[in-house]
């Protein structure tokens, strides 16, 4: 045998030992584990265009991924990517190394940071209408007996804190709408009552900001009147699901302070457990979706004809709901 070829299946044999030694460690050390993440309130920064995962805490705010790379520790750099990869584990890790840890460049203050919305990439978007009792009245409508949806995009998602320019080359009338908003953690297909809220990640406050002109002038166009570009403004947290009880919850809205919505998610007439069993029996729901639950009275459209006055540039929204921290925006 030539000295070339003896040298060649000696490397081949070296190869194939390493990479049996690979497989064997990797096999040992398992797959990643999947699940969601419990006990923290998360937010998406925006720097140089981009969105990062951010997790607030009592010393300040913590950007995951330069925590992650000081710590030397893997974990999610975005929400969508925590979301769909079911990278709550790794996440956890990283926050009970960072309170260890304890260094002062771990964190930092959050005034001043640019907020994105809480998810960038979500599958879908589904929306939840007349879903409060007195809202289904003063609208004139008959309270519905099944839930009724219509769906938003990816590109009407906008962040907290950041002005929202009204698209007033097709549209005149616009309305706020708070809203309880749900973010789905695991896959849920044809899931019962019961067991629905633990498919849920966690819960934020929402904007279903609508055109009334587009949704009723124009025959009926619910899609046109709400999926309009930034119209779900979504934030400024996302509370994991384990800290909420979505079932009793205040909420507000606030136009230029004064309190035009004051409700209770107790009052909706499909509460959040409901809505996800029925969506999910018609429509599979991935990790990242989003569930806009519905709104309460006191929208603008509620109101008689004549004292109606619609949303205008430099309007204040503010709204909240309990536990979940404050939406603002300022329209443009």
């Amino acid at each position: 045998m030539s000295t070339n070829r003896r040298d060649f299946l000696k490397l081949a044999g070296a190869a194939a030992t390493a990479a049996a030694g690979t497989q064997t460690a990797s096999a040992a050390d398992g797959p990643r584990p999947r699940g969601l993440a419990t006990g923290l309130t998360l937010l998406q920064t925006m720097e140089g265009g981009r969105a990062r995962l951010a997790v607030k805490t009592q010393r300040g705010i913590v950007d995951v991924a330069e925590a992650a790379k000081m710590l030397g520790l893997a974990a999610p750099e975005t929400t969508d990517e925590l979301l769909q990869n079911e990278d709550g584990p790794r996440l956890n890790t990283l926050m009970t190394a960072v309170m260890r840890d304890g260094r002062a460049g771990l964190f930092k203050p959050e005034t001043g940071i640019t907020y994105a919305p809480l998810v960038t990439r979500p599958g879908k978007i589904v929306c939840v209408g007349l879903n409060y009792r007195a809202h289904a009245a003063e609208m004139g409508d008959k309270e519905p007996k099944q839930p009724v949806l219509f769906a938003k995009y990816a590109n009407a998602l906008h962040g907290h804190g950041q002005p929202l320019k009204l698209p007033t080359a097709v549209a005149t009338k616009f309305d706020y709408e708070v809203e309880l908003v749900a973010v789905m953690g695991k896959r849920a297909q044809s899931v019962g009552e019961a067991e629905a809220l633990s498919y849920v990640a966690g819960y934020a406050v929402g904007n279903d900001m609508t055109a009334r002109d587009l949704q009723y002038d124009t025959g009926g166009q619910w899609l046109t009147g709400k999926a309009l570009d930034h119209f779900a403004p979504l934030g400024p947290y996302l509370v994991t699901a384990d800290q909420v009880d979505p079932l009793k919850l205040n909420l507000e809205c606030r136009v230029n302070g004064e309190t035009r919505q004051s409700s209770n998610t107790e009052n909706m007439i499909f509460n959040t457990r409901t809505l996800i069993s029925y969506i999910s029996r018609h429509i599979t729901l991935e990790p990242g979706d989003i569930i806009y639950t519905g709104t309460p009275d006191g929208v603008i459209n509620g109101m008689p004809e004549a004292k109606r006055v619609w949303l205008k540039a430099g309007d204040a929204i503010a709204c909240s709901v309990q536990g979940l921290g404050e939406l603002t925006f300022r329209l443009s």
